[in-house]
């Protein structure tokens, strides 16, 4: 007996914190998947960083030995000096000295990723106003890029999702959740093809160091707003046509970037989805929902009657030659 009024006061104890109970174990599998992926990389990446750090120190004691006239000092810090300007986008090399970074085509490219969030690292403001204008710049223009962005979704995803389904929901009758998980699975095919596979394919041809998987890895970073920049399209040397192509290059970043917040939202209106959700979501009281109501209809009402009772002083001061009866007259009307 006592065993049963334990288990269900523990079952009840559950139930009236489901949803705290549901995002605690969001947390801790976020947590989780957070140690997971550093495990994996560390696993993956540690040894290559070593092969690459024993290469580098071969091949630094070996161009030592054969300048002995240079010292092992004035070497680093050429090199120092080398690896603070590649951060900043320039190289020293013959090969990269053609391709600048601050002209007209770059610039749009740059302020382009600094917008949508992607920010390859490749290129950096240098001056101290650059960087001034670059924190304006985009205290501005993130908000003002999330604003078009969200407008743009707003309208294409009535073209794109809600009247296909509703179509095919009303001409042939097929059930609504249904058709709208098959168009978002649709959809999504449709994006990852026009978006990742076939990019994949031109870069891995405009590209001559890139092969298939390094361009789709590219396209996948770039579109999630990742922006490792290890991979930056239209850096390498002689690249023909490299103004049309930097234009190119910042479209499809702005299309794919919206073709995929459709697909998102379109997913994010799956009722499957928007069930799973709410488990995580915090549950309102219906009694807190109920005040808030009343509270805003008695607000509204207040402001009405405030308004009209306004309305009527006003047009009172507009008349400012109303007869006004005599107390005379008022009396003999009550008589009468």
């Amino acid at each position: 007996m006592l065993q049963s009024l334990a288990g269900s006061s523990c079952v009840r104890l559950v139930e009236q914190h489901r949803s705290a109970w549901c995002f605690a174990l969001l947390v801790l599998g976020y947590l989780l998947y957070l140690v997971f992926g550093a495990v994996v990389f560390s696993s993956v990446e540690l040894p290559y960083e070593d092969l690459l750090r024993q290469e580098l120190g071969k091949l630094k004691q070996r161009f030592l030995e054969e300048h002995a006239c240079l010292s092992e000092q004035q070497l680093e810090q050429f090199l120092m000096r080398v690896l603070e300007a590649s951060n900043y986008g320039v190289s020293v090399l013959s090969n990269a000295s053609g391709n600048w970074n601050w002209d007209f085509t770059s610039s749009l490219f740059f302020a382009s990723t600094v917008l949508s969030t992607t920010g390859y690292g490749h290129t950096v403001p240098l001056s101290d106003g650059g960087k001034a204008f670059c924190i304006i710049y985009s205290v501005i223009g993130i908000p003002f890029t999330l604003l078009f962005l969200t407008a743009v979704v707003q309208r294409i995803i009535v073209y794109v999702t809600r009247r296909p389904v509703l179509y095919f929901h009303i001409r042939w009758g097929f059930s609504k959740q249904i058709v709208a998980i098959i168009h978002a699975m649709v959809l999504g095919f449709i994006t990852v093809s026009c978006f990742f596979l076939i990019p994949a394919a031109v870069f891995s041809v405009l590209e001559d160091d890139w092969n298939f998987l390094e361009s789709f890895y590219f396209c996948f970073i770039s579109l999630s707003t990742i922006g490792l920049g290890d991979y930056v399209p239209g850096e390498g040397y002689n690249q023909k046509f490299r103004e049309l192509y930097k234009i190119g290059i910042t479209c499809y970043l702005l299309m794919g970037l919206i073709a995929m917040l459709v697909v998102l939202e379109t997913f994010c209106e799956l009722h499957e989805l928007k069930k799973f959700r709410k488990l995580f979501y915090v549950k309102k009281d219906k009694e807190e929902d109920q005040v808030h109501i009343m509270e805003h209809d008695q607000l509204s009402f207040s402001s009405i009657s405030d308004q009209a009772a306004s309305m009527k002083d006003d047009q009172k001061a507009n008349e400012p030659f109303v007869n006004s009866q005599s107390p005379t007259s008022n009396d003999s009307s009550l008589n009468n």
